[in-house]
C-alpha cells in the first residue's frame, strides 16, 4: 500500500468539503456578502477543499516543480483551514451565549465576532508557519544501568521526522546538517520518516546530511512514512550516504547494543517479539533500540532494552492534534519516561507532515549525554 485506502480517501475528502461549507456558512452568516463577492469567495473555497488530497496523490507520484508548488499550497492552506474551521465552531458558540445571555447577536455584533475569531485564527496560523521553522536544541542527560565505562560522558544526538519531501527539501537537511555538527555528538540517531514518502530524489534531498561524520556514526530505522513509499530505494540511498541502515538489525557500538526494527514489523507484536527475544539482550550489556512509534513497550521491556528511541508524534503538532495524540500515547506523546526497567525517549521530531505549522508543540533535535 503506497498511499491511504481508498475509503480513507474518500472520508477524508468528504470531511474537508464539510469543513470548507461550515466555515463558508459561518462567515455568510456572521459578515454577509454581497453575491459576487459571496460567488467568488464560494468558488475558491470549492477549489481549495479538494487541493489537499489531490496535491498528495500526485505527490506521491510525481517530483515536478509544479507538483512541488501546488502540494506546498495545498498543504499551507490545510493548516489555515484547521484554524478557520475550529473560528467558525466558536463564532456559534459566541452567538449561543449570546442568545442566552442578552438575547442574541445582531448585526455589527455578529461582524465583530467573525472579524475577531478569523482574525485570530489568521495570527494563530502564521505563527505556526513561523514556529515551525525554528528548531530548538534540546540537551539531557540519560543513566543506563551497565553502560560500558567508554560510554560515560559520550553525546548522542536523536533526530527523528525530519519528512524530506516536497515541503521539507535539501535545504531543510542542510539546515539540520549544520545544527549537527554544531552541536558536534559522538554518535547520530535518526529514528524514522526521514522521508515524507511522496516521490522524490533521495540522494538530493538527504545529501546534506551525508556530510556529517560522528566518530561512531550515524544509525537509522525506519519510518511509517518511508513505507509510503519506496522503502528500499530510501535505504539503498542513505547506505551509499554511509549511515548504517538498521531494519531489524542489532550492531554493536564499542560495547553498545544498537538495535533498529522496521516500523513495518512493529505492526505485529509477535513477529517484533520473536525478534526482540531472539537477541537475548539480558546478558548484562546496555543496549538502545530505535523504533519510530513509543509503542509496544511491554515487549521491549520484557526483551531487556535499556533505552527506546522514537518519534513519530510530533507532539501532536497542533491544535486538536496535540490532544488527540496524548490521548493515544499518554505520557509517552514526548519526552523522557519510564516503563518499568525500559526507559522511552520520543522527540517532538525536526520537521512537519500535511501542514507545515506547529501550534503548541516545537520542532527539536535532542542531544542526549550519557552518564
Amino acid at each position: 500500500m503506497k498511499v491511504w485506502p481508498g475509503l480513507g480517501i474518500v472520508l477524508i475528502q468528504c470531511f474537508l468539503c464539510f469543513a470548507h461549507w461550515f466555515i463558508f456558512h459561518t462567515w455568510m452568516s456572521f459578515w454577509p456578502l454581497e453575491p459576487a463577492g459571496a460567488h467568488a469567495l464560494a468558488a475558491a473555497l470549492m477549489v481549495l477543499s479538494i487541493s489537499f488530497v489531490a496535491a498528495a496523490l500526485l505527490g506521491y507520484r510525481s517530483s515536478t516543480l509544479l507538483v512541488e508548488i501546488f502540494y506546498r499550497i495545498a498543504a499551507v492552506w490545510l493548516g489555515f483551514l484547521n484554524f478557520f474551521f475550529w473560528a467558525a465552531c466558536l463564532c456559534w458558540l459566541v452567538a449561543l451565549v449570546g442568545s442566552v445571555t442578552t438575547g442574541g447577536l445582531h448585526g455589527d455584533a455578529r461582524r465583530v465576532v467573525a472579524g475577531i475569531l478569523y482574525g485570530a485564527a489568521i495570527l494563530t496560523s502564521l505563527y505556526g508557519l513561523a514556529n515551525a521553522r525554528r528548531i530548538r536544541e534540546r540537551r539531557l542527560m540519560v543513566q543506563l544501568e551497565k553502560l560500558p565505562a567508554t560510554w560515560r560522558g559520550r553525546t548522542a544526538l536523536l533526530i527523528s521526522d525530519i519528512h524530506l519531501g516536497h515541503v521539507n527539501g535539501a535545504g531543510f537537511a542542510r539546515r539540520v546538517a549544520e545544527l549537527a555538527q554544531h552541536l558536534n555528538p559522538d554518535i547520530v540517531f535518526i529514528a524514522g520518516d526521514l522521508f515524507d514518502g511522496s516521490k522524490a530524489d533521495p540522494d538530493r534531498l538527504a545529501g546534506p546530511l551525508f556530510t556529517l561524520a560522528p566518530p561512531l556514526g550515524i544509525y537509522f530505522c525506519g519510518g511509517n512514512h518511508e513505507d509510503f513509499g519506496d522503502a528500499d530505494a530510501y535505504s539503498a540511498a542513505l547506505s551509499r550516504g554511509g549511515m548504517h541502515v538498521l531494519q531489524n538489525r542489532r550492531v554493536d557500538v564499542d560495547g553498545l547494543r544498537v538495535i533498529g526494527v522496521n516500523y513495518a514489523d512493529t505492526t505485529y507484536p509477535m513477529r517484533l517479539r520473536s525478534f526482540l527475544d531472539g537477541l537475548h539482550l539480558d546478558s548484562g550489556q546496555a543496549s538502545i533500540l530505535l523504533n519510530h512509534v513509543p509503542n509496544r513497550l511491554p515487549l521491549v521491556e520484557h526483551a531487556g532494552v535499556s533505552l527506546q528511541l522514537s518519534g513519530h508524534t510530533h507532539g501532536g503538532q497542533m491544535f486538536p492534534f496535540t490532544w488527540i495524540t496524548r490521548r493515544a500515547f499518554g505520557k509517552y506523546t514526548y519526552g523522557l519516561q519510564r516503563f518499568g526497567k525500559l526507559q522511552v525517549l520520543t522527540s517532538s521530531g525536526v520537521g512537519t507532515w500535511g501542514p507545515p505549522m506547529r501550534v503548541g508543540t516545537a520542532p527539536e533535535v535532542v542531544l542526549i549525554t550519557f552518564a
